[in-house]
């Protein structure tokens, strides 16, 4: 496979022609304009949860560019236990509230009775988005960009994740201040019992990784605040190097900021490892644990703390999605069952030198 080949992922099983019949029925209710015709429409094999359909809708009023989100059936082996689009949708309005640039939701249909399950509609925001498959340090419009224009994204992108967490959740149901980590926490063990031990899987890095963090309990907390979950530049559009679209809020919860801030540095790290595996130079300065904790501490005045236990946790959280995404595949047919089980994790190595304080972050860019 060539290092710009795309991974084909099965994602959904959801005929086209079928969504389109049910969108044309239902929305007229939801524009309120008329009768709809909806074309363009595209089921990206893009993420690994949801399943999204980008299309265009006309009616009376004109043409309307519009998104919608589905959980994927149960027959494409999910990789999250529970999709709940009503508490994605109070997280959206919440951040939209304090100025993150989400996508304004047009309709929530939660009955299941059109599409055959719970459907998320909302517009389309514009915005060049940092490719996943195949990772953006690849190749393509972020690789190419000067200093400037990496500064720009930089703390542009930082702003953002300041902002969500300056949002008010008390509202949101389901939400909880009350040990916002330890139950975080917790959650990812039940998380990866579901995903894999379950079933009599047994990844022994994951749950290394889990002793070392219970080991090494940050002393201080810091206080609870709205969190993305999924904070990264691949969930964010950007037009001119300014993000101007953030979406994917399947996995905001409630816990300290370094929650987001680590999982938004570890990210590009394990794109960056991915690349260097294939002999490409990528971004290593990029990104880097400094620049953000310093972007983030002139954003919102907050010192970010304990940062290697909460690298280290993202590092974990990922493995445990990764190892799912990997099960799925081998449930498709389009991977193996490894003879190592620790291989379920693809930054398996990465885990272990982090977790053995020898994980290279090189030198920050100093674009903060």
């Amino acid at each position: 496979m060539a290092h710009t080949d795309r991974v084909d992922l099965t994602v959904h099983e959801r005929d086209p022609a079928t969504l389109r019949e049910g969108l044309e029925q239902w929305l007229p209710d939801v524009l309120g304009h008329g009768p709809v015709v909806v074309s363009d429409l595209v089921l990206p094999e893009a993420g690994y949860s949801s399943a999204t359909v980008i299309f265009a809708a006309r009616d009376a009023a004109g043409p309307h560019q519009l998104v919608a989100r589905l959980p994927p059936e149960r027959s494409s082996f999910p990789v999250f236990r529970g999709y709940d689009f009503g508490f994605q949708r109070d997280v959206i309005e919440a951040v939209r509230r304090v100025g993150v640039p989400a996508p304004r939701v047009l309709a929530l249909e939660s009955t299941g009775e059109v599409f055959g399950a719970p459907l998320l509609l909302f517009e389309r925001l514009e915005g060049e988005v940092p490719s996943d498959n195949p990772p953006y340090l690849f190749g393509g419009w972020l690789l190419e960009a000067d200093r400037e224009q990496r500064r720009r994204l930089l703390r542009g992108s930082v702003d953002v994740l300041a902002t969500v967490h300056a949002a008010d959740w008390s509202s949101i149901p389901g939400l909880s201040g009350d040990d916002a980590l330890r139950r975080h926490f917790e959650d990812q063990r039940a998380y990866y019992a579901w995903a894999v031990a379950e079933d009599g899987v047994r990844i022994p890095v994951l749950e290394d990784a889990f002793d070392w963090l219970e080991q090494r309990w940050p002393s201080t907390v810091g206080d609870p605040v709205l969190c993305w979950g999924d904070a990264r530049i691949g969930n964010l559009g950007y037009t001119d190097f300014v993000p101007t679209a953030a979406f994917d809020w399947e996995m905001a919860c409630v816990g300290p900021r370094e929650l987001d801030l680590g999982w938004f540095c570890f990210l590009h790290r394990f794109f960056q490892d991915i690349a260097e595996v294939f002999e490409l130079p990528g971004m290593p300065t990029f990104l880097h644990r400094d620049d953000v904790a310093t972007a983030y501490r002139n954003a919102s005045g907050h010192e970010v703390r304990d940062f290697d236990w909460y690298l280290g946790y993202a590092a974990l959280r990922h493995g445990n999605v990764m190892c799912r995404i990997k099960r799925r595949m081998i449930h498709f047919g389009q991977d193996q069952v490894p003879d190592d089980p620790d291989d379920y994790v693809i930054h398996q190595a990465s885990l272990r030198r982090l977790m053995a304080g020898t994980y290279d972050w090189g030198t920050p860019e100093g674009l903060a």
